[in-house]
């Protein structure tokens, strides 16, 4: 089902109706804010598959899912509805909350990750970056909640103590740089 009425006074207009729906034959970043960062998650597990093995193609995607959710941080999340002149809610629909924007861009990402230290060290960066930007304190749980997920998926690599020392750091470029500025 795509559209349900509640509250009319009489009948719609089935051209009515179809004329409120917005059509396309390929997804929108309008309609579907979740869109983009379902793009740059597959470039990012397409680019640590065994066949590809390019953890700096993944390293790039997760630059940029770091700068939406950066943006997405400070937006108001819970805006499923839309009002009449009046306030009257006319229409509902299901939004993403900030915990479904975390678990598609990181989840897949984290998993195909397997032993790779530019990677991990560029996932806690990303989350690190998240935790000092988001203002609102469910959101820094749920930043947190990641951290802790990441740090579970060092820990149970096959890496050895040395490389899960490194890889629980944090890196925005990836190892290579024995100093921190």
């Amino acid at each position: 089902m795509v559209l349900r009425v509640h509250g009319g006074r009489g009948p719609v207009a089935e051209p009515a109706l179809l004329r409120a729906i917005g059509r396309a034959k390929e997804r929108t970043f309008e309609q579907d804010p979740q869109y983009p960062f379902r793009l740059l998650v597959d470039i990012a597990i397409r680019a640590l598959s065994p066949a590809v093995n390019d953890p700096t193609t993944a390293v790039q995607a997760i630059d940029q899912i770091e700068d939406l959710l950066r943006r997405l941080g400070h937006s108001v999340l819970d805006a499923g509805y839309v009002a009449d002149e009046r306030g009257t809610v006319r229409v509902v629909f299901p939004t993403p909350t900030w915990d479904d924007y975390l678990r598609l861009a990181f989840d897949e990402i984290r998993l195909c990750a397997a032993d790779s230290l530019q990677v991990y060290r560029r996932l806690r960066s990303a989350l690190a970056g998240l935790l000092e930007s988001v203002g609102v304190d469910e959101r820094r749980v749920s930043v947190l909640h990641y951290l802790g997920r990441l740090e579970q998926g060092v820990a149970h690599s096959h890496l050895d103590a040395e490389d899960r020392q490194t890889a629980s750091g944090a890196d925005r470029q990836g190892p290579g740089l024995s100093r921190q500025a």
